[in-house]
């Protein structure tokens, strides 16, 4: 089976070459992103292992942020390869605003890379719902699109209908951590059972971690006893 894969690569990258989104220079290994972009995306390789925080001084060990040891959230662990600048912050708001839904399959695949490296394998992948009105106004969910890639990578089911975002709640942009917390105060709710005891939350860009941290915190309320979160860069 990975043979036929491979042959269908090769026939698609030959009639359709893979282009660099960011420059358009020919793309690498079957991505919409050339080796020197590749290389000069903002790595976020020191830090926090519970909110992938960017830590001060690089460490050796997994530490926490002062943080998350002052209130710590009720997800486990955070993986977020990217920082929120530069070339990342360019592909994630073209995908959340303009509908670059291009952009989705490059951050899914360098997403899926990055947690085939790094990762322990959950039981599904939960992308963070947006409220149906959210929705019907943006026409898609930008963790959803993302999410796709990386469950045809990683082979890991997505879950798309236990939970639901019920209140729909302000943009977060200019909120303070603390306004945020109110913001999303019982946003979520998990409507049918839930199987799985290792789950991993999936969403674009993690700015102060309240929005996972809430949906977390249902889930291990329905019985879920790991929440990993998965995101492609870190504010």
């Amino acid at each position: 089976m990975k043979l036929v894969y491979n042959w269908l690569n090769i026939i698609q990258d030959y009639l359709l070459p893979p282009t660099c989104i960011l420059c358009g220079n020919a793309g690498v290994d079957s991505l919409d992103i050339c080796a020197p972009c590749y290389r000069h995306l903002p790595r976020n390789n020191h830090c926090c292992y519970q909110c992938a925080g960017l830590l001060e001084m690089p460490s050796t060990i997994p530490v926490l942020c002062g943080q998350c040891l002052s209130r710590r959230p009720a997800f486990d662990e955070t993986c977020a390869p990217f920082i929120y600048q530069g070339a990342m912050q360019y592909l994630l708001t073209g995908l959340k605003f303009r509908a670059d839904y291009k952009n989705a399959r490059l951050l899914g695949l360098l997403l899926a890379e990055h947690l085939q490296q790094t990762a322990e394998k959950p039981d599904c992948i939960l992308p963070v719902p947006l409220h149906k009105a959210r929705y019907r106004q943006r026409g898609f969910n930008q963790a959803i699109e993302i999410a796709r890639t990386v469950s045809k990578e990683l082979h890991i089911p997505l879950d798309l209908n236990t939970c639901l975002r019920h209140r729909n709640t302000p943009h977060q942009t200019e909120l303070t951590a603390k306004q945020r917390r109110k913001n999303l105060k019982n946003a979520f709710s998990i409507i049918k059972p839930i199987q799985a005891r290792h789950v991993a939350i999936l969403d674009d860009v993690m700015t102060t971690g309240t929005t996972v941290h809430e949906l977390a915190a249902v889930l291990k309320k329905a019985g879920v006893s790991r929440v990993d979160v998965w995101v492609c860069a870190r504010a």
